[in-house]
């Protein structure tokens, strides 16, 4: 990710962190604090969707042509399959399609005892840097 900034986005907000970046594979982590959480008290779903985006993009943008096309998001869905009130979310995207102008990217996310909190599928156009 050397070409690309974290500071100031919302990565650095939700305190998103890189484990893994490979072209076929992107973990990465989020903590669960209050930060993070809806009125109830647990994992807001708009958090779990913004880890799931963002592990896709990274994971798009790395089987790019970095200098002349930045991947952006078309379309996510997610299905929040359990609560989470605090400690550590991991996210694992692999691709399930990886075209010249769109990818589909499957994210898992699960906690520290490897429960499913939430799965998601998202698609990324690939456009060009106007730089």
């Amino acid at each position: 990710m050397d070409n690309m900034r974290v500071t100031d986005t919302l990565m650095e907000t939700l305190g998103i962190e890189s484990v893994e970046l490979e072209k076929d594979r992107v973990v990465m982590t989020m903590p669960v604090e209050s930060r993070h959480h809806q009125p109830y008290g647990i994992l807001h779903g708009g958090a779990s969707v913004a880890l799931a985006e963002t592990a896709a993009s990274i994971g798009a943008w790395l089987n790019c042509d970095q200098e002349n096309e930045l991947a952006v998001g078309l379309e996510i869905n997610a299905n929040h399959l359990r609560p989470k009130r605090d400690g550590i979310v991991t996210a694992e995207a692999t691709p399930l399609h990886k075209g010249k102008k769109t990818m589909v990217w499957d994210v898992k996310i699960r906690d520290e005892q490897e429960k499913l909190i939430c799965i998601s599928r998202c698609t990324m156009a690939i456009v060009p840097n106007s730089k």
